[in-house]
């Protein structure tokens, strides 16, 4: 079973630029410690404080491991740090999360619409 671990964040919206920064970090960070980044996403339209960013692992052991192995990352304990010294992330929630079968990653039908 691979499960996603949703993180909800309330960010501060006038530094939405250093939000972003962080997640670029992560881009990097991640992966190296054995997550599958499928994201970071920024607010666009609607809510201005709610970003959200997606990992998906094999399992809850695997998500341990992966959070045992980013906390000890140079790079990772850096971007943690940063994020703490400027303030920007004000609340972070995580979930867990399976896709259903069938409904992950489907493309637009490119035929006519009926």
């Amino acid at each position: 079973m691979t499960i996603t671990c949703v993180i909800r964040y309330e960010i501060d919206p006038f530094q939405r630029e250093a939000f972003a920064k962080y997640a670029e970090n992560w881009g990097r960070i991640i992966p190296r410690c054995g997550g599958h980044l499928i994201g970071y996403f920024l607010p666009h339209e609607g809510a201005n404080h709610i970003a959200w960013g997606l990992i998906a692992l094999e399992s809850l052991a695997a998500y341990e491991a992966y959070r045992a192995r980013l906390k000890s990352d140079e790079d990772g304990r850096a971007n943690f740090a940063m994020a703490q010294q400027q303030r920007f992330i004000l609340k972070e929630e995580r979930s867990f999360v399976e896709a259903v079968d069938g409904t992950l990653g489907i493309a637009p039908w490119q035929g006519s619409v009926r």
